[in-house]
């Protein structure tokens, strides 16, 4: 093995990778382009692995990117609490039977987050 091999760290599935730099961008004050995330994550990754997962998170829709100079500069859609929402969406849509699955996640839900569920959807949700 060569030295830089040993400077970078272990190999990690790429939703691992995806992940750290999606916490990272989270945490920035501002779009990154490659060469930032590249610094911040210490020499983890190389240059060119980083413009390989920032692209393919832009592709899937998890970044914006906006030009900067010769690069772009990327920056999450939306929250971690926005991600999640999305996830639940993707397996919701994903299932044949909607109202089915709805029902049983309601009926797992905790009475505190129930509550909260039917705050948030409303006086309507109290007609029921």
């Amino acid at each position: 093995m060569s030295d830089n091999s040993h400077a970078r760290g272990p190999k990690r599935a790429n939703g691992v990778r995806e992940n750290e730099i999606l916490a990272l961008l989270q945490q920035a004050d501002g779009p990154l382009t490659p060469g930032e995330v590249t610094g911040r994550l210490g020499g983890e990754l190389t240059y060119s692995s980083v413009v390989t997962i920032l692209t393919r998170m832009h592709t899937k829709g998890l970044l914006a990117r906006s030009a900067r100079g010769r690069a772009y500069a990327y920056a999450p859609v939306t929250d971690d609490a926005g991600f999640a929402a999305r996830r639940m969406r993707t397996v919701l849509e994903e299932r044949p039977d909607r109202d089915a699955v709805l029902a049983r996640f309601a009926d797992e839900l905790s009475d505190r987050d129930a509550d909260l569920l039917r705050q948030l959807l409303g006086p309507e949700a109290d007609a029921d």
